[in-house]
């Protein structure tokens, strides 16, 4: 059984009409996971982190000025969320989530998180709606916990982890890969381990050979403990901000064959859903959940 990392705080966050952010969908995708059959038995609700947690990751005064909302305007403008103690308490769950994702899947194989991949948050700034960057706080725990293990983050969203990458320059415990749009957001790009830059355009079967050739090289050369997998379904050709053209088929594909090639080599895959931004609710929603599907294809 893979566990599923579920809070109803995801979607429980008060946004200006018209936001580009579709906060409504993380509800709709628990609702769409017991639809199709999830088991009560499935589900892990987390615990916020504390901020003395996240300060083993960012920095100290940038979390002081988070919270307190003293951040610079301009700064904070990157971000794109209006600040709130919502916001806040939304963002420590989230982490928290992808922290137990990671663990979770240590001890089953496989775990999901129905949130996650808050990639563009630096050590002491944020950016593009990330606050903290849960994948690193998910990572640092796991070599904290275990210090003779190493993660690969696997990073398919359309966009640079960019955060990620700067956040773990200098640790070789936690290998980062990222897989984008070569002219999409950050448009400023930061070295990661490995960075795969993708043309406007590509399609499936171009995509899904690089999906499989760079996971295999990696798995190969760094010989991962658990593999933290962003499953971002903004390379669909229906999203608005991807600019590929990804078919709901090829995304199907590649997290089948992302998780299918962790559990061929015995390495545990913790995966959060990561961004998606077409206004089509019920489209989108489809698509996050062909990771739900790979993962019943893989672990029935």
């Amino acid at each position: 059984m893979v566990p599923f990392v579920y809070h109803p705080r995801y979607s429980r966050l008060e946004l200006p009409p018209r936001h580009r952010y579709p906060i409504q969908k993380y509800a709709l995708l628990k609702q769409w996971a017991d639809e199709h059959g999830a088991k009560p038995e499935q589900w892990v609700q987390p615990t916020p982190l504390h901020w003395n947690e996240v300060t083993r990751v960012h920095c100290p005064d940038y979390i002081t000025e988070l919270v307190n909302n003293r951040i610079d305007r301009k700064q904070w403008r990157r971000v794109g969320f209006p600040w709130s103690e919502q916001l806040l308490l939304r963002t420590l769950t989230s982490a928290a989530g992808t922290r137990d994702t990671a663990m979770l899947a240590m001890q089953y194989g496989c775990a999901i998180h129905f949130s996650g991949g808050y990639h563009h948050a630096h050590y002491d700034w944020g950016s593009g709606f990330c606050l903290l960057n849960d994948l690193a706080i998910a990572a640092k725990s796991v070599i904290d916990a275990c210090p003779q293990s190493k993660v690969l983050i696997f990073d398919t969203d359309v966009h640079q982890g960019d955060g990620t990458a700067t956040l773990f320059a200098d640790e070789p415990r936690v290998v980062t890969c990222s897989l984008h749009g070569e002219k999409n957001f950050p448009f400023t790009k930061s070295e990661s381990d490995l960075d795969i830059e993708l043309p406007k355009g590509t399609t499936d079967d171009d995509y899904l050979a690089v999906v499989d050739a760079t996971l295999e090289q990696l798995i190969v050369s760094h010989q991962p403990d658990l593999i933290l997998y962003d499953a971002g379904v903004d390379i669909y050709r229906q999203d608005e901000l991807g600019h590929l053209s990804i078919s709901l088929n090829g995304i199907f594909n590649r997290d089948y064959r992302v998780l299918s090639t962790a559990r061929k080599h015995n390495i545990s895959c913790a995966a959060v859903i990561g961004g998606g931004y077409q206004r089509n609710l019920a489209r989108l929603i489809k698509a996050h959940a062909q990771l739900l599907r790979a993962a019943y294809h893989v672990w029935k």
